[in-house]
């Protein structure tokens, strides 16, 4: 296996694990790092896909107690079969949504300036959230303050908002917790709810890309694609932990200008010819 491709396969991996889980778009970074390093080819697409489940493996550690307590519970505990049921709930919009137009997405979305500008608006919106929820507007009362405290219909309306983050740039992350947010559920609420539907969704997506793509794959990706999923799973795993710190005291709105900043950079570099943006 050649040295350089795999140290590529690591910086993939690392950029997957610390975004994530931020609301700045992994799939957005992973489209322009992949571009700088020359690592988008097909194949590099479906191992984007494939290293999300490095990270999930980290989530699933941090709130393994979380977990295993639900499913220890489930035959017994009202409580756990209502949370395991919002989450199939709220996964179900990406399922649907995302066989329905996966495709196209893949095919006309996926390029750089299309994520810059997405980066951008995902940042107005924050802010735009950010100060709404400051403001003390009647619908940014929180009326959930845990995941347990959710109904059904909550559930729904956050997955539905999770199908906005199939526009790549806008961060799943990002539109389920901002959304959550507006939609009455806590910082805290929104975060944890976030990661825990994002196990099925990317696990999921991890799979199926796998399965449908395989005829490019073989035993020699093996080691390629073990990189990018070890190096996603330890930067995520340090990512989540200082995130959950970092909420208890701490707004979203410094995500937000990085994103605009960001945006504004790819698409200058773009439009001067600076970068040779692939794509």
């Amino acid at each position: 296996m050649d040295i350089v491709l795999l140290v590529k396969a690591a910086l993939m991996g690392v950029v997957e694990g610390l975004t994530e889980f931020l609301p700045i778009s992994s799939t957005g970074h992973l489209i322009l790092a992949g571009a700088l390093l020359g690592f988008d080819d097909e194949k590099a697409k479906v191992f984007d896909i494939a290293i999300q489940t490095g990270a999930i493996f980290a989530v699933i550690l941090v709130y393994w107690q979380k977990i295993h307590a639900t499913l220890v519970t489930l035959p017994s505990s009202e409580q756990s079969r209502r949370f395991v049921i919002n989450v199939l709930i709220a996964f179900v919009p990406a399922v649907v949504l995302g066989l329905l137009f996966g495709k196209a997405i893949k095919a006309h979305l996926f390029t750089p300036v299309v994520v810059a500008s997405t980066f951008i608006l995902g940042g107005f919106v924050i802010l735009w959230a950010e100060g709404w929820a400051r403001g003390g507007r009647p619908r940014a009362v929180v009326r959930v303050n845990n995941v347990e405290a959710m109904t059904p219909l909550d559930a729904l309306k956050v997955g539905l908002v999770q199908c906005l983050a199939m526009i790549p740039g806008t961060s799943r992350s990002g539109a389920t917790i901002i959304g959550g947010m507006l939609l009455g559920l806590s910082r805290t609420a929104a975060t944890d709810f976030s990661f825990f539907l994002a196990m099925p969704t990317l696990i999921g997506a991890g799979a199926y890309s796998l399965y449908k793509e395989r005829a490019l794959l073989s035993m020699a990706d093996v080691p390629l694609f073990a990189v990018g999923l070890l190096f996603s799973f330890l930067s995520a795993w340090l990512c989540v932990r200082w995130l959950l710190r970092y909420i208890a005291t701490h707004s979203f709105v410094p995500f937000a200008w990085y994103r605009i900043a960001f945006g504004v950079v790819v698409l200058g570099t773009a439009w001067s010819g600076a970068v040779q943006w692939a794509a």
